[in-house]
């Protein structure tokens, strides 16, 4: 068995090493967390979450861990904490069970002191069953996918997340209200001191009252923003009998959020519109489990291609994503629910809701109290009981609730027009989705999400017609009226008559299909009261298969069969390129200079193709198709610029109107020939842009490149390798795909390893991949040893790549 050692000086201790055995098996193998049990399961065509999960089937696991607790801890508390286990889970500890888990996103802890072996080992348990799929509307995973830890705690103490922090501006001043929760069992009183750092030394100091406040005078601050994210270190002791019993230091943004309809969103008293991206919480070829490394690197691809806020869909986000957005400047929508009382899965947990939620919400505020990345709460997306009377006096319930708590945060909730109108007619394609006896749900998939998604599919733009009907403001207005923000979910047709006929309303667009990212954007920049938008989806996500994949035939359906994995619609695909149809949002942003220029896929020229509402185009941004030659070439270029004029190796392919009064898109049909294509952009007349896409020569050769060229050797850090096959100039081939092997070497191991492809057959531990449009990704986690890390790729067709990382 594995362990962990204990010091007798830490408060906190991640519990990384454990071993897990699923039922019937006699051999526990060692992992270390987070672990997705799920992404290693056998995907097959008979996998009872069916498209939902991808096509991964649920299971049992039990996962143990041992350790030592120097008797030392004696009279001291020891919680042990999780911060989200998938599947309904018990917990013992030396056999006395200590309590359950019953959400995938929602943290939990435990009292074990009075439990505890003071001079023998330890054993923790954790039993975990998540067989019955579907349990959501997305591939969730399984068992221990977030951290595990143990906090050592004094008697007398701040309490778990005790700290508040709430920031009043005084013109270049601030105040800092600081708020602390003591627990305090003794007769004896306690002195709570705060200290707020910057880089210089400390800049403000004050002792709370009896009231557990203390007041913090900043006279010059910088406060934090997406722009610059600059945090101060909030340094809070507790005195007890004149002794320092606990100390609590953590990072704080100082930063204020207002919003109304005439002055719309306002950070620091600055009008902010957000340029936002819906996420799931899988990350790729890792599957669920949530690594730091990895939730830093989203966070930081999704900025450099220009979104300043995600939307967490549909649930709350993990402390290690929302780290990543208040170190590296992105805001946040966090999430509570994507269900309420009505089901939308066979399995999920609506049917507890009423008597849970407001301890889910409890958690999540605890947790996003301090966050400066915060700045609005989701209290549920799509609930379509919010077009009745119950759910409308519901939506008041949560909202005053999650105010009580959290004041200074506005709140939203995520409403589909469209279905909320087939709600007030008691059409719902939700209702249903539970309603078979339990016994006989195992293998039955109810209508939710899948019918949902047919029917907003096959009526497509009928959305923006019932979407104006005056059903369709009797179905949402009156829990619109509940919240501070009123949530669009693909209801632009709206904007223009709500902001008119609601003049105190703030809207959001919290989710808006890839193609109508400009339109979308155009509202934004029109209207005060409209804040934002937020497309779906900003990065790839696994499940929901193939609702965003354009697939060969006349007629695939919306939901794609095995092997079909990943949903499609990602605006970053996979592995963390920029998918072209990003690239009319940058146009219509301003963030991409010069004609964005995509062909549609030259290998499947002239074959039909089945088009979804997900998904705008399948064009991609290369003009290297070998092969190809001879065949008709349909060109997308999306541009600001007034006309767009083509050429093809030197020879102009056609002038078009291009920029806001034509969607930013001008289209070309020309012939395909290896070499250069060029998109020049114009304005009155003269060329003020150009842009290039080239043909990879026939030098082909396999290309290792590392996100990083250090990787901490603390057991835990990631190393993102990307994979292409790319000609001498580097450009990728994208027609040269060949399976590549990966061998790793040294004081790493291989975690994950994929590419985009939305059909793929091999599982993502597999360390041979095929190269999909010329590229894989590969994910590298430290062992904890130091010294050289030796990546080898060997391609039958394109040679053999070496790539060298240091560890230490």
């Amino acid at each position: 068995m594995t362990g962990t050692d204990v010091r007798l000086d830490a408060d906190h201790v991640d519990l990384r090493d454990w071993t897990v055995r699923r039922p019937g098996s006699a051999e526990e193998a060692a992992v270390r967390l987070p672990h997705d049990a799920m992404i290693t399961e056998p995907r097959s065509s008979g996998a009872s979450g069916r498209s939902d999960t991808g096509w991964f089937p649920g299971g049992r696991y039990t996962y143990r861990t041992r350790w030592y607790a120097d008797p030392a801890y004696r009279g001291r508390d020891v919680q042990l904490r999780f911060d989200g286990i998938q599947g309904e889970s018990v917990v013992t500890v030396n056999g006395h069970r200590v309590g359950t888990v019953r959400s995938g996103y929602t943290e939990f802890g435990f009292r074990i002191d009075s439990v505890l072996n003071w001079d023998d080992e330890n054993e923790i348990a954790v039993d975990v069953d998540n067989s019955a799929q579907p349990a959501g509307r997305w591939y969730p995973g399984s068992g221990l996918y977030r951290s595990v830890s143990l906090r050592i705690r004094s008697r007398v103490r701040l309490e778990d997340d005790g700290v508040g922090v709430r920031t009043t501006l005084h013109g270049a001043a601030a105040v800092v209200e600081v708020r602390t929760k003591v627990v305090n069992d003794s007769d004896r009183p306690v002195h709570v001191r705060t200290v707020l750092h910057s880089e210089a030394g400390a800049v403000a100091q004050a002792v709370a009252g009896d009231d557990g406040i203390a007041h913090l005078h900043v006279p010059v601050v910088r406060l934090w923003s997406a722009e610059d994210p600059f945090r101060y270190q909030l340094v809070t002791t507790v005195e007890h009998d004149g002794a320092v019993v606990d100390t609590r230091r953590e990072l704080v943004g100082l930063r204020t959020v207002h919003v109304d309809a005439r002055h719309g969103l306002r950070i620091n008293k600055q009008k902010v519109n957000l340029r936002g991206a819906c996420i799931h919480h899988d990350n790729g070829i890792l599957g669920a489990a949530t690594h730091r490394a990895a939730e830093f690197r989203r966070i930081r691809i999704l900025k450099e291609n220009g979104f300043n806020a995600v939307r967490s869909a549909h649930h709350p986000m993990s402390r290690h994503l929302l780290d990543a957005c208040d170190e590296l400047g992105m805001y946040v929508m966090d999430e509570l629910a994507d269900y309420w009382i009505q089901a939308k899965s066979t399995h999920d947990f609506a049917h507890r809701f009423l008597d849970t939620w407001r301890e889910d919400a409890d958690r999540m505020i605890e947790k996003d109290r301090n966050r400066p990345s915060v700045v609005i709460y989701s209290i549920g997306n799509e609930i379509p009981e919010t077009a009745h009377p119950d759910g409308v006096a519901l939506t008041h319930e949560i909202t005053a609730y999650v105010k009580a708590a959290d004041p200074d945060r506005p709140v939203t909730v995520a409403l589909n027009i469209f279905l909320n109108v087939l709600s007030s007619m008691n059409r719902s394609p939700y209702a249903g989705a539970s309603d078979a006896p339990e016994g006989a749900r195992h293998d039955k998939q109810g209508p939710g999400s899948t019918e949902a998604n047919r029917l907003v599919n096959q009526i497509g733009r009928m959305m923006d017609v019932v979407s104006r009907l005056p059903i369709a403001d009797r179905a949402t207005r009156d829990a619109f009226a509940e919240v501070d923000i009123a949530g669009y979910n693909y209801g632009l047709a709206r904007y223009k008559h709500d902001v008119k006929a609601y003049p105190d309303r703030v809207i959001v667009g919290s989710e808006t299909l890839p193609g109508d990212i400009a339109r979308a954007w155009d509202l934004v920049t029109a209207y005060p009261s409209v804040i934002g938008d937020f497309i779906w989806v900003g990065w790839e996500y696994l499940g929901e298969s193939g609702v965003g994949v354009w697939a060969p035939g006349r007629r695939t359906g919306l939901v794609k069969p095995y092997p079909y994995l990943i949903a499609g619609p990602g605006l970053i695909d996979l592995t963390g390129q920029p998918d072209f149809s990003l690239r009319l949002g940058q146009v219509a942003w301003g963030t991409h200079l010069g004609p964005a220029i995509g062909v549609r896929p030259l290998d499947q020229a002239g074959q039909p193709v089945a088009r979804v509402a997900w998904r705008s185009t399948d064009a991609v941004e290369s003009w290297a198709w070998r092969g190809c030659a001879g065949r008709k070439a349909e060109i997308e270029v999306y541009s600001a610029d007034d006309e767009v004029e083509l050429f093809v190796n030197g020879r102009s392919a056609g002038r078009r109107r291009a920029g806001r009064r034509h969607r930013y898109t001008a289209r070309f049909t020309t012939i395909y020939a290896a070499g250069e294509l060029v998109a020049a952009g114009y304005r009155g007349g003269r060329e003020v842009s150009r842009t290039v896409l080239r043909s990879a020569g026939d030098d082909l050769e396999v290309r290792l490149t590392a996100d990083r060229a250090r990787l901490r050797a603390d057991g835990d850090d990631l190393a993102f390798v990307e994979v292409e096959i790319v000609d001498g100039a580097g450009t990728v081939e994208m027609l040269a795909d060949d399976d590549i092997e990966l061998r790793v070497e040294g004081p790493a191991e291989l975690v994950g390893y994929g590419s985009a492809r939305p059909d793929p057959t091999r599982p993502f531990a597999d360390p041979t991949q095929r190269a999909y449009r010329g590229r894989a990704l590969a994910a590298l986690r430290s062992t904890g040893r130091t010294g050289s890390v030796h990546v080898t790729a060997t391609s039958h067709l394109h040679g053999v790549s070496h790539l060298t990382l240091d560890a230490r």
